[in-house]
């Protein structure tokens, strides 16, 4: 029998990419889990295939919730595979050890996230084989096969890798210790992360902001001198146009009407406005929910199906808005290649046929992991894609076409006109060349027009006027308004909040520190928001965010430490520094591990008395004005005795000494259904349904979700419930109470994302 001939084994992300690079390679033999070339093996995650353990897993003491086993500080968090995903994980760590493959691949997204799933699948599957990295930032057939010419050692990563996992340990110490602790302390199902709660932090201090907001008002004069108007000022006014009130603005109104002004001062100066950078993800998330209506979270899914599946956008989940310079001819090939549409904009992008180069979008220096976020040099047809899909293209591609065309040029005069000894000033704007504003920056949508408060300048069309110009105070109007709390934050705003968080410190070395840094990175933050919301603590409003009482109970007994934009831009920093080598891993982790400890002690002696919600209290899911009904015919999978109750947001059991709680929603971030009776019923019964998007398998212990999409598994994680104590009754568990008097029961039914969390 013919030995098998020796393959490289290509690793990429989802199935999606490692068939596009199967296609590239001429791998079109099907395999299990994989495509078969002459030289290549391709084959595939479905996004995250290995996991840390969960802390029961690493100790059975573990399962109940209590002070007595906090801090949970283990010197190495083990691996396990995703039960969800084992199947696929078999395939690729057996391709990975197999013999014939002499060599590896890791052809996951080009990032921190993509490093850290390649690795530790290569880990768990205690591969030893030669290791080589595919960093491409397009999806086109062209780049995929530059990046193979281009290949780089794995070993160049390794400061990624080691970023990636003190980011994934780090999370997993301050979520486990920190939700644990403060769930005791309150007897309420506490979320608490390191990312998450300094951005829960930005909005409960807008909405505070908001209730302690007290309007004052005032006035604003304007007086019409016939062929322009002019609006009263004085440098004694803070702001310069406003007085105090409607009565003395009527004096002035009275005085100056009907009589001679003169213009004192008439000057003019040349402006201009350059283009708007590229786009990074953030940016572009910001102006997709400022003018399209998309929430961070779709924004991002948008890109990626753009990058993946319809290969017109490069990677997106990028923090640059530069490129390098060897991407200059790219982007010429590219603009030309822009579907019809654009194609009229294309000249006034590239000027006597070269593309104009800056510093403000070519600079090598600021390209980090991947340029600028752009069309491919890919011909596509915009009218194949879905509406959503089409709306965001168009901002992008408009985006690359208006960063190189020419400044927006205008001549900016202001006129003084002086009347009873009363200042009037007028501003005015001739455009000279409309340049990168030619064109608007979509056609799909337009940004929120801003209601103007009365103080608000027009700048108008004026007359030739000169100093010494003689006119007549034809009329005056006064108008009263008051001064405006500060807006409700929505997806754009917060995101500018996280990106630039920590700026406005007090210490100019922390500003430093923090510039380039904020909460989260590019790739969290969408996330970061939908988990605020999943777990109760923010709501949607049309499309405002607003903290909720939780979200601000939660806040108020949380310590600085974790509130402070400054701590986590601090934390991105370190990480930041540990990818380029530049910092030691292990001196970031025993600081993660010293937050902790701290955080635990914290919680159980020095936090404030406050109330939580009726509907976040442990054991029992209750909800106001709601009584939960009892299912009858199902026996309580945990005590055995009571039966399954159904609030409006989980299933409990009648038995108060038992803790079972299973939260409808807890599988839906992973793609899952929502729990309910039928599904219920049916699980306690078959112990595993088949629906139109996947599997429910249930355990003595926990609900998994297996996706039929693969894409989709990358999200999905088993929803885990009380363990019952073999051959102790439930009732009986831990009857022990804290300093506060609350019972350190069984640990409720929360899924793994509500312990685990950024």
């Amino acid at each position: 029998m013919a030995a098998e001939r020796s393959r490289v084994l290509v690793v990429a992300e989802k199935p999606s990419v490692g068939r596009d690079i199967a296609r590239v390679l001429g791998c079109r033999d099907r395999g299990e889990g994989c495509l078969i070339g002459d030289e290549y093996t391709v084959t595939w995650a479905v996004g995250h295939l290995v996991t840390l353990k969960e802390p029961d897993e690493l100790d059975p003491k573990y399962k109940r919730w209590t002070f007595d086993t906090l801090p949970i500080l283990p010197d190495d968090i083990p691996l396990k595979v995703i039960p969800g995903t084992r199947d696929q994980y078999k395939i690729v760590s057996a391709l990975m050890n197999a013999p014939e493959t002499t060599g590896i691949i890791c052809a996951t997204d080009a990032g921190r996230e993509g490093e850290l799933i390649f690795r530790y699948i290569y880990t768990m599957a205690k591969c030893r084989k030669p290791v080589q990295r595919l960093w491409i930032s397009s999806m086109t057939d062209e780049a995929i096969a530059e990046g193979f010419r281009s290949i780089r050692p794995g070993a160049d990563y390794d400061g990624l890798y080691a970023s990636a996992r003190c980011r994934s340990e780090a999370d997993w110490l301050v979520g486990m210790n920190a939700s644990r602790a403060f769930t005791l302390r309150y007897d309420a199902l506490l979320s608490v992360g390191r990312v998450q709660t300094p951005t829960l932090a930005l909005l409960v201090r807008r909405r505070r902001e908001i209730e302690q907001f007290k309007p004052e008002t005032y006035a604003v004069l304007t007086a019409d001198f016939g062929d322009y108007q002019g609006m009263w000022f004085s440098p004694k006014a803070t702001p310069d146009n406003r007085l105090k009130d409607k009565a003395a603005a009527e004096a002035i109104a009275a005085r100056v009407k009907g009589k001679p002004a003169v213009v004192v001062s008439a000057t003019t100066q040349r402006k201009k406005t350059a283009p708007p950078q590229l786009y990074d993800l953030t940016s572009l998330q910001r102006d997709a929910n400022s003018i399209l209506g998309f929430t961070a979270d779709k924004t991002l899914k948008l890109a990626q199906s753009l990058y993946e599946e319809r290969k017109a956008l490069t990677y997106p989940r990028t923090d640059s808005r530069y490129l390098p310079p060897d991407m200059i001819p790219k982007v010429v090939q590219t603009l030309h290649l822009l579907p019809e549409a654009y194609q009229s904009l294309v000249p006034g992008a590239l000027p006597n046929g070269k593309l104009p180069v800056s510093p403000r979008t070519v600079d090598a220096s600021k390209v980090t992991d991947h340029h600028a976020l752009i069309p491919t040099a890919n011909r596509v047809n915009p009218e194949t894609f879905t509406p959503d899909e089409r709306a965001l293209y168009d901002l992008v591609a408009r985006r690359l076409l208006a960063t190189f065309h020419p400044d927006y040029v205008y001549d900016a005069t202001t006129v003084i006109t002086k009347s009873e000894d009363e200042t009037f000033r007028t501003r005015g704007r001739t455009v000279i060349q409309e340049g990168w504003r030619a064109f608007p920056a979509s056609v799909h949508g337009r940004a929120e027009r801003k209601k103007k408060n009365a103080d608000e300048e027009e700048e108008a069309e004026l007359p030739p006027l000169k100093q010494g110009d003689q006119r007549v105070v034809k009329d005056t109007k006064v108008r009263e308004d008051s001064t405006k709390p500060p807006a409700q934050m929505n997806d754009a705003s917060l995101l500018a909040a996280m990106e630039n968080a920590g700026r406005d410190s007090d210490n100019e070395a922390i500003v430093r520190q923090m510039k380039g840094s904020g909460i989260g990175t590019p790739a969290t933050r969408a996330a970061i928001i939908e988990r605020l919301i999943q777990v109760g603590y923010v709501k949607r409003e049309r499309k405002s965010l607003l903290a909720t009482d939780k979200g601000v109970r939660l806040i108020d007994v949380m310590p600085s430490e974790l509130t402070s934009a400054e701590t986590t831009g601090k934390w991105e920093l370190a990480l930041d520094k540990i990818a380029h080598g530049e910092q030691d891993s292990d001196r970031f982790m025993e600081g993660i591990r010293r937050l902790s400890s701290f955080l635990v002690e914290y919680a159980r002696d020095k936090s404030p008395n406050v109330a939580f919600p009726e509907d976040t209290k442990r054991g029992k899911v209750r909800t106001k004005g709601y009584k939960a009904k009892k299912l009858e015919g199902c026996t309580c999978p945990v005590c055995g005795k009571g039966t399954v109750t159904e609030s409006d947001l989980a299933f409990g059991c009648s038995e108060k000494a038992c803790a079972f709680t299973l939260w409808k929603d807890g599988l839906t971030r992973g793609g899952g259904p929502a729990l309910n009776e039928k599904l219920i019923r049916l699980l306690l019964e078959k112990k595993s349904v088949r629906g139109s998007t996947g599997t429910l398998s249930l355990t003595t212990d926990r609900i998994f979700f297996d996706p039929l999409d693969p894409a989709a598994a990358s999200a999905s994680r088993p929803l885990t419930y009380v363990r019952p104590n073999p051959g102790k009754p439930q009732a009986a568990a831990a009857k022990t109470r804290s300093k506060s008097g609350r019972k350190n029961a069984e640990i409720p039914a929360l899924s793994v994302d509500n312990r685990t969390t950024q």
